[in-house]
């Protein structure tokens, strides 16, 4: 496996919880209920929890959650896919403008993403994936806020790797490869309780990386630990 980062990329390293420098101290009652809502998610889908437990799980009553979410539990859990997804695009934003070669950004992400899951016993996987799985045509607003937050990371993944010298065309089809393997990747590992399956999917995904950038953006970071 390629080296891991020293310093870590911050790029869903756990993408469950919102950054906590957006959390406003007078509104956590909100964050609390998008974060229970997002681990729930993460772990056990939009279907695997009730909304009664999801209250207790927040110390929230039916009412606090009606008021700062008239659609019930479709609108949180909508809230809790576009804070995953801002933490997520708020990262690698940063990422592009510092000008980070993306193939340790990438390797870090990935690596974080296999110990995460394994950490969590395999239970914590992406909780994206999880509800895209199981989501049906009726759940047209889940769905969209689904496809914003994807097309969301492609489009900067695809921005960070033409920062490195790709086309446009090639980097945009190269990013949609690699969120297509981090999350192929993920739902293996987390049903065969192993992390080989990303750890395979890492190393053929960064080594066909390495031949898509130019020379001077595919060689390691220095900053890099051996």
């Amino acid at each position: 496996m390629p080296a891991r980062p020293a310093r870590p990329t911050g790029v869903a390293a756990d993408a469950s919880v919102t950054d906590p420098a957006t959390v406003n101290p007078a509104d956590d009652t909100r964050t609390r209920l998008v974060q229970t809502m997002s681990r729930a998610l993460q772990q056990r889908g939009y279907h695997g929890i009730g909304l009664a437990e999801l209250l207790a799980s927040a110390g929230a009553p039916k009412g606090v959650l009606y008021h700062h979410f008239p659609g019930g539990k479709q609108a949180l859990a909508v809230a809790a896919i576009d804070a995953t997804a801002a933490h997520i695009h708020r990262s690698l934003d940063r990422l592009t403008e510092e000008q980070a070669p993306p193939l340790p950004v990438l390797a870090g992400w990935l690596q974080m993403a296999q110990a995460q899951l394994e950490r969590s016993d395999y239970e914590r996987g992406c909780p994206l994936a999880t509800v895209a799985l199981e989501s049906t045509a009726a759940d047209v607003a889940l769905r969209d806020a689904l496809a914003r937050a994807f097309d969301g990371i492609r489009t900067r993944l695809a921005r960070l790797l033409q920062r490195a010298g790709v086309s446009e065309g090639r980097a945009i089809g190269l990013a949609a490869l690699v969120v297509s393997s981090y999350e192929g990747a993920l739902i293996q590992a987390r049903v065969a309780r192993s992390g080989a399956p990303m750890a395979a999917a890492a190393e053929t995904l960064l080594a066909l990386l390495k031949h898509e950038l130019p020379a001077a953006a595919a060689r390691p970071d220095p900053k890099a630990t051996p």
